[in-house]
């Protein structure tokens, strides 16, 4: 016997995997864990005859040849089917897309590819060799796809998941079905949560991260609560969300996390909580330990565990050139030329900030046959500044909400360095291949 599984609580990139996982191994029989994850339970209730699972009980007994395990390389993920094969000693392949760590499976075969979803990495081997699949699996890969990528929205997403979504839309996936099977919040308790939880948010800024945390106390454990927390991540604008759940009766407590920017690792920040999961969307289950104490024990593990964020100093440009209070606008225009700049800040004699002028400003002052006249007469007054502390965020928002191409950078009154779009955008790109490169 050949068998594909993949791991304990089984998602909708699982189920996805598995499904065009078959279509590479036709001999093998899928085996299917004693947990589905609350977001794919609609799917699997629909398709579970068209997979054919069998349990991991059915695998006491008997000779297994041969071993395909997608979405994890972690052994305590699989420890659920191999405690029933216990002499096994064949080859083991693995799909996964997760980062690598301590607990993977010796000696396995291993076929990773740091994709949005794993199910993209089984679906462009099928591109490869020109096979064709049923309108049902393309369904699930589809939706497997959607949800690991976050619609596409992640920054962990590649080419190739594009490339594999329209293989699938080739091969007639449900649009519809899709978009059914990720509704967020089915439930009327998912709704009411959600709405409980906006009301309770504590924002903070830890080391210069914009983090939202919510504590919420539920008599028993519930299915569906990853949902409400990316709902809100959806809803609220942050970097980076934590939601503990306390299970009274149980004693236990679940911590979901969803993060928008790679370096807040959520991988490496709920490990110590015991839990795992990818960079952006991580969880930990906290067994006989009150809630408060995880959330408190959170809180504190963050400010050690977040890198402090950059800040406008970190990408400034000083010095700057600037126009001062005494020219006229021939001369700031002669001087704008020269400097290569589309406008500078206007400095008053003791220099302080009292202005910002542009090409357009002086395009003004030439229509109005003014050009000798003084550039405070066309200045723009209202500077929007920033201090050297603000982070990246909150320099970006203050560019795009302002509409402004330059930000001067101040001390007090006084100029000490300049971001403009173009910096911001330079600095982006550069931080976006730094962590593909990682």
């Amino acid at each position: 016997m050949k068998v594909i599984f993949g791991h304990s609580n089984m998602d909708l990139d699982c189920f996805g995997s598995i499904s065009l996982a078959k279509y590479l191994y036709p001999d093998y029989q899928p085996v299917q864990s004693q947990l589905i994850h609350p977001v794919a339970k609609n799917l699997y209730n629909l398709y579970q005859n068209r997979f054919g699972f069998i349990a991991p009980k059915d695998l006491k007994d008997q000779e297994i040849e041969a071993v395909i395990v997608v979405d994890t390389r972690a052994k305590s993920r699989v420890k659920e089917y191999f405690k029933w094969m216990p002499d096994f000693k064949g080859q083991v392949e693995v799909y996964d897309h997760h980062p690598s760590d301590n607990d993977e499976i010796e000696g396995a075969l291993l076929h990773i590819e740091d994709y949005g979803a794993n199910t993209t990495n089984i679906g462009l081997e099928l591109m490869k060799q020109k096979i064709l699949i049923e309108p049902e699996d393309a369904t699930i890969a589809l939706t497997a796809i959607y949800s690991d990528t976050g619609n596409f929205q992640h920054e962990n997403v590649k080419k190739e998941d594009f490339a594999v979504a329209s293989y699938l839309m080739e091969n007639n996936a449900s649009m519809k079905l899709v978009r059914t099977f990720l509704r967020s919040l089915k439930e009327k308790y998912q709704v009411s949560l959600f709405h409980d939880m906006l009301n309770r948010l504590t924002h903070k800024n830890i080391n210069g991260h914009s983090i939202i945390l919510s504590y919420i106390e539920i008599d028993d454990n519930i299915g569906g609560l990853a949902a409400v927390t990316e709902k809100i991540f959806e809803v609220e604008q942050s970097e980076a969300i934590f939601s503990v759940f306390y299970f009274k009766k149980k004693n236990h407590a679940l911590i979901v996390a969803r993060s928008g920017k790679d370096n807040i690792r959520l991988d490496t920040i709920m490990a110590e909580f015991g839990g795992g999961g990818h960079k952006r969307a991580s969880s930990a289950l906290v067994k006989d330990q009150s809630g408060m104490m995880v959330f408190a024990r959170l809180e504190e593990h963050l400010i050690n565990a977040l890198q402090p964020a950059f800040v406008a100093e970190n990408i400034m440009i000083t010095p700057v050139d600037f126009i001062k209070e005494s020219m006229t606008c021939l001369e700031a225009s002669i001087f704008l030329e020269r400097v290569n700049h589309t406008g500078a800040p206007v400095l008053s004699e003791r220099g302080e900030i009292i202005g910002f002028v542009t090409l357009r400003d002086i395009q003004k002052a030439r229509k109005a046959n003014q050009m000798h006249a003084p550039v405070k007469g066309f200045m723009t007054s209202n500077v929007v500044t920033a201090t050297k502390d603000q982070t990246i965020r909150e320099i970006a928002d203050l560019l795009f909400q302002n509409n402004i191409g330059h930000l001067p950078i101040a001390q007090g009154k006084s100029l000490i360095g300049m971001i403009t779009r173009a910096d911001y955008l330079h600095f982006m790109e550069a931080d976006i291949q730094a962590q593909t490169q990682s």
